[in-house]
């Protein structure tokens, strides 16, 4: 039976840099994919953001440090992550106004850059009808990745070091036996001393499987894309915090969507297309020029989020369950927290506590505490 230390369920990019993390510590690592390939969940579907305008400090810190490492990752891993500092940009409504001032005092305080511009000043970098709008928040430094490639770079490095890739693995069952956990896949049986579920939108069920309930379920979230528009070139991401309308430039084209907040959980595929219109009616309400787009709707996709009761992660060791570690829920930040994550999981696992980032807001026994985190920039 195949022993190893630590097993890490999920190869997307959470686990992928956890996996590179562990490895790095000299531990034999595993990582169970239930796919024919890395990266094909959550972060082959994401919209690659990353941003350190949070207004919890816990999220404002996990993104500082990952986006220092994905623009440092030629140093680190002789790869290229994709970082380009396009920018966020947020559009805050009037009621919004003191929350988000007090948000870029924290991210000041915090050391992030981001700073208010009047709607003159925002609306050199996108047009927009200013009804309602109280002013915007920028971050220079925030803005996207290549999560696929970031995902196999952290893969490859780990490998490198003895990591080992099990492909086409499904868990199936998983069970505490003396010295860490007992793991049946569709393959075999192995032994880890340590689990990390970053299984994405699968980690509930994964963490069924290994007896117990954790509050994370899946929510099926559109991407959309235009065909060619000038509008396009140098988008930065823009949020309309008022109706939770976002989009970007995508080369000569714009990449937008909206959160369907009447969405059921569960696995459902496929393309909304019923969603399309008031996704589109609460964008041109704000980007007029929006009504010129033609829809390419081979370029336009859907994927999974992985939503928790107050949309923030589950990390760290779950209480009551020696050897299991949780790296999930992210609820549409994980391609934002990965870097960070990785290292915190690591030093969760070898040193006992997480040190890089102070975790402890986001850890399981909140929701029995009732002290869920009231994180406000929630796209």
């Amino acid at each position: 039976m195949p022993v190893c230390d630590v097993a890490v369920i999920g190869a997307g990019i959470v686990g992928a840099a956890a996996t590179f993390r562990l490895a790095e510590q000299g531990l034999r690592v595993c990582v169970l994919e239930a796919a024919k390939a890395p990266a094909t969940g959550a972060t082959a579907r994401s919209a690659a953001g990353v941003r350190v305008q949070f207004t919890e400090a816990v999220n404002v810190l996990l993104s500082k440090e990952s986006i220092w490492e994905y623009r440092h990752f030629p140093e680190i891993l002789d790869a290229d992550s994709g970082y380009k500092p396009i920018g966020y940009l947020f559009l805050v409504p009037e009621d919004e106004a003191q929350a988000y001032r007090q948000a870029l005092r924290l991210q000041a305080e915090l050391g992030v850059r981001s700073q208010e511009l009047d709607n003159n000043q925002a609306r050199e970098l996108v047009d927009f009808a200013e009804e309602g709008i109280a002013f915007a928040t920028w971050g220079p430094d925030d803005g996207v990745i290549d999560p696929h490639a970031v995902t196999m770079a952290y893969l490859r490095a780990a490998r490198e070091i003895g990591a080992e890739l099990l492909l086409e693995t499904e868990l199936l069952e998983a069970r505490a036996v003396s010295g860490g956990w007992r793991m049946t896949t569709g393959r075999s049986e192995l032994e880890a001393g340590a689990v990390v579920n970053a299984a994405g939108a699968w980690a509930g069920e994964v963490a069924r499987r290994a007896g117990f309930e954790l509050p994370v379920e899946p929510y099926r979230r559109m991407v959309f894309m235009t065909g060619p528009l000038p509008e396009a070139e140098g988008l930065p991401l823009v949020v309309d915090v008022a109706s939770g309308f976002y989009l970007r430039g995508e080369q000569q084209r714009v990449l937008f969507g909206r959160s369907n907040p009447n969405e059921p959980p569960g696995f459902r595929e496929g393309m909304d297309w019923g969603w399309l219109e008031p996704t589109l009616e609460a964008g041109m309400g704000r980007f007029p020029w929006l009504e010129r787009a033609g829809l390419d709707q081979r370029a336009s996709w859907w994927g999974y989020y992985a939503i928790t009761p107050d949309h923030n992660p589950i990390l760290g060791r779950m209480p009551g369950l020696a050897g299991w570690y949780n790296a999930v829920g992210f609820s549409g930040h994980g391609v934002q927290h990965a870097a960070a994550v990785g290292r915190v999981i690591a030093e969760e696992i070898t040193e006992g506590r997480a040190r890089t980032v102070n975790i402890d807001p986001l850890r399981y026994e909140r929701f029995a505490a009732g002290a869920a985190l009231s994180e406000r920039n929630i796209v």
